[in-house]
C-alpha cells in the first residue's frame, strides 16, 4: 500500500473524521474504499458501454416495429382528412 498525502479545507477534514468515526472506520480507510468503489463503477460503466457499441442488433430496428408504425400513420392522416374535410364544409 501507498501513503498519499491530500489537501483539504478543515471544515471537510473536520467533517470526514466526524463521518469516519460514525462509519467505525478511520479517514484513511474511508477515502479508500471511496476510491476503490468509483474504480468498480467506472470499469463497470466502461465494459457496459463497450458491450453496447459492439452490440449491432441494437442499432436496427424491429420489423414488427416498422409495420406498425407505419399501419398507424395512415390511420392519423386519414382522420386527420375527414376532420379537415368537415371543416371545409
Amino acid at each position: 500500500m501507498k501513503n498519499v498525502t491530500i489537501t483539504v479545507e478543515d471544515s471537510v477534514l473536520e467533517w470526514a473524521r466526524v463521518e469516519a468515526a460514525r462509519r467505525g472506520t478511520s479517514v484513511s480507510r474511508m477515502l479508500g474504499d471511496f476510491m476503490a468503489e468509483l474504480q468498480r463503477r467506472e470499469d463497470a460503466y466502461e465494459r457496459a458501454y463497450l458491450a453496447w457499441r459492439t452490440d449491432e442488433r441494437s442499432w436496427q430496428a424491429r420489423p414488427a416495429a416498422k409495420a406498425a408504425a407505419r399501419s398507424a400513420s395512415p390511420q392519423r392522416g386519414g382522420l386527420q382528412k375527414a376532420a379537415d374535410s368537415g371543416a371545409a364544409a
